[in-house]
């Protein structure tokens, strides 16, 4: 009897144990990051939270200006492909040839094609980027070398020049034109 009541305990510590492990197991996770790649995942996102725009349309395409922009800079031409197509969704018909670019750059697959799309869709959003923005500050860059040397703007919200025109070749080409702040 004395066997029997101690097998069955010996069950229900084991079930217990069992099913305590188990559960702590499915709420425990533990990521460990080197410090290169917690300040490579801070490069890749865009903080906009930062910036402010007095319409909901040109926040939108900031976003998505600055995830082309960082995919353009990572040579990623699917990721700025896709961004390129739900930015043009974005745009009323007074913004009309910015959506055509934005359309452009969506349909090719081309990264080299896809950057100078991004240098023209620059040149007509900057001064909207510009005009609209009431919160915060963002950097107009230029790069000297871009397209045989005649050269090229981006916008950016932070200071650090990441070179979307050259990638990984020439990141840190260009520098700052100007800063505007509000």
């Amino acid at each position: 009897m004395k066997n029997k009541a101690f097998n069955l305990s010996l069950i229900f510590c084991s079930l217990m144990v069992l099913f305590s492990c188990k559960e702590a197991k499915e709420n425990q996770s533990v990521e460990i990051n080197t410090p290169q790649e917690v300040k490579k995942a801070e490069k890749r996102t865009p903080d906009v939270a930062d910036q402010g725009f007095i319409d909901g349309m040109t926040g939108k395409v900031w976003h998505n200006y600055l995830e082309i922009k960082m995919a353009l800079t990572r040579g990623d031409s699917k990721k700025a492909g896709d961004v390129a197509a739900g930015m043009a969704d974005s745009f009323s018909q007074e913004r009309a040839e910015m959506k055509k670019l934005a359309q452009q750059m969506s349909e090719t697959d081309d990264i080299e094609k896809q950057r100078e799309l991004f240098a023209a869709f620059t040149e007509k959003a900057g001064p909207m980027f510009e005009e609209t923005l009431n919160k915060g500050t963002i950097y107009k860059k230029f790069c000297p070398m871009a397209f045989n040397n005649k050269g090229a703007y981006w916008y950016a919200d932070v200071a650090e020049i990441t070179n979307p025109y050259f990638g990984d070749k020439m990141l840190d080409c260009g520098k700052v034109e100007k800063t505007i702040k509000k």
